[in-house]
């Protein structure tokens, strides 16, 4: 199945959070927070103004992306969870340094 989210939303799926910390300590499931990252699956065609032109997206498929913890709307496909957000609820883009 596959997923086409409308107007200016986007599909995206969280990464697994880290389960150890730098000092090496493990963090149990039940304590850990829910990962506020994720890649983007996919993308809408825009949004439109109110005189009717389409808004392209900033975003593209296979970016990695930040979001608030309660952000977006959770969906499970084929038994794996999948957010589906507007662009406005996405901080930042992150790019990977050399």
């Amino acid at each position: 199945m596959k997923l086409n989210p409308l107007h200016d939303r986007v599909v995206v799926r969280r990464t697994e959070p880290d389960t150890k910390t730098s000092s090496g300590i493990i963090i149990p499931d039940n304590v850990a927070e829910k990962p506020d990252q994720g890649v983007v699956l996919a993308v809408g065609a825009g949004r439109r103004t109110e005189s009717g032109t389409l808004v392209p997206m900033s975003l593209n498929v296979n970016d990695r992306v930040l979001f608030g913890k309660f952000a977006g709307q959770i969906v499970k496909i084929k038994g794996e969870e999948m957010l589906i957000l507007k662009e406005e609820e996405i901080y930042a883009v992150i790019e990977q340094g050399e």
